[in-house]
């Protein structure tokens, strides 16, 4: 593989199809669609607990800051990213507007607010998989020469890893980045920041802006980010991971179960591959995020550009929704729109 480049594509996303054969060969897995109301009580709990960690480490020394935000605040603030992430694709109710608030809500102890734009860029990723243009998942070609596969660039790309984030809203002209939501989402963190610096002090929003940067970054939750679509087996361009942290980070790491079925919520993830294992244990996965966080730092054969881009949208809209294991739900209750039978893939 050429580390000056990345991997092209000249197929849309894969996710579509496989829904499509999964569902012909499983529709009970139909049945798994829809929300869970009760995961507010998980967001409420996670807030509660990373406020209260931050007002009781407010008046101790830096080094327990620091390790109360690497060993705790770490895996909360990444279970709240979680909770974002379903909120963003309307898992909890079934009003729009309630999982936007639920989502600013999961935002507060995060500091920086990204509620609602994650929402709007992350859509797009499940629409437009490996689109360069369209795919915010995706790293800039010059964010990938910077980094590459050397050591030190890894080290440093984990480390400020939201800001090489933010640098990519640039490319993504097709993207509406700013609206009353948006705003609505900053001054709610600016209150919300305002008021624990008054009540805390500065300590208190450090020991959050570090949980926040930890929990994305230079830490084995940053594993995460390298697990969902970094190539480590060629032509596979999604895995999932199937070991203890998913207790912690609330079933994240069934990333291909979730871009097949998008619609359906993270306490019902594991049931997907548990109906339909010959589609998923046939697929390449991880076991361990902390080998994976280390063996990205190492080895020389991943880099930035180890990642699957393609210029085919597969026809799909702008305004895709990504809920196409619904359409399909929906097409295969009418007769007329059956569709043909897909043959069962067979393991090698």
């Amino acid at each position: 593989m050429d580390k000056q480049t990345f991997i092209y594509s000249h197929v849309s996303e894969p996710h579509r199809v496989r829904t499509k054969k999964i569902l012909q060969q499983h529709p009970d897995i139909r049945e798994l669609i829809g929300k869970n109301p009760y995961t507010i009580f998980a967001i409420i709990g996670l807030v509660v607990f990373q406020t209260a960690l931050a007002g009781l480490v407010s008046g101790q020394s830096w080094w327990l800051v620091f390790g109360a935000a690497y060993l705790l605040g770490a895996f909360a603030n990444h279970a709240l990213f979680v909770m974002i992430h379903e909120c963003a694709h309307q898992l909890l109710f079934k009003g729009k507007i309630a999982n936007r608030l639920a989502g600013m809500f999961a935002n507060l102890p995060q500091i920086f607010p990204n509620s609602i734009s994650f929402e709007r860029y992350h859509i797009k990723h499940h629409s437009f998989q490996g689109v360069h243009e369209l795919d915010g998942d995706l790293p800039n070609h010059w964010e990938a020469r910077l980094i590459n596969n050397y050591f030190i660039g890894k080290v440093m790309w984990l480390l400020l890893y939201p800001f090489f984030q933010l640098s990519r809203l640039g490319r993504l002209k097709e993207i509406k980045a700013f609206d009353k939501w948006t705003v609505a989402n900053f001054i709610i963190q600016v209150v919300f920041t305002a008021a624990m610096w008054y009540f805390f002090g500065f300590k208190a929003i450090a020991f959050m802006v570090l949980s926040f940067f930890f929990s994305v970054g230079l830490h084995p939750l940053g594993a995460r980010w390298i697990q969902e679509h970094y190539v480590v087996k060629e032509n596979q361009e999604t895995y999932s991971y199937y070991g203890n942290m998913n207790k912690l980070a609330f079933n994240v790491g069934y990333h291909n179960e979730h871009h097949d079925f998008p619609s359906i919520p993270w306490n019902k993830l594991p049931q997907i591959r548990s109906k339909a294992p010959i589609f998923y244990d046939s697929l390449y996965y991880h076991t361990s995020w902390v080998k994976l966080f280390f063996r990205f730092l190492f080895d020389q054969e991943i880099s930035l550009f180890s990642r699957i881009i393609r210029n085919n949208r597969g026809k799909v809209p702008l305004t895709d929704k990504s809920k196409a294991d619904i359409e399909m739900t929906q097409m295969n209750a009418h007769p007329e729109t059956q569709l043909a039978p897909v043959p069962v893939p067979v393991l090698q």
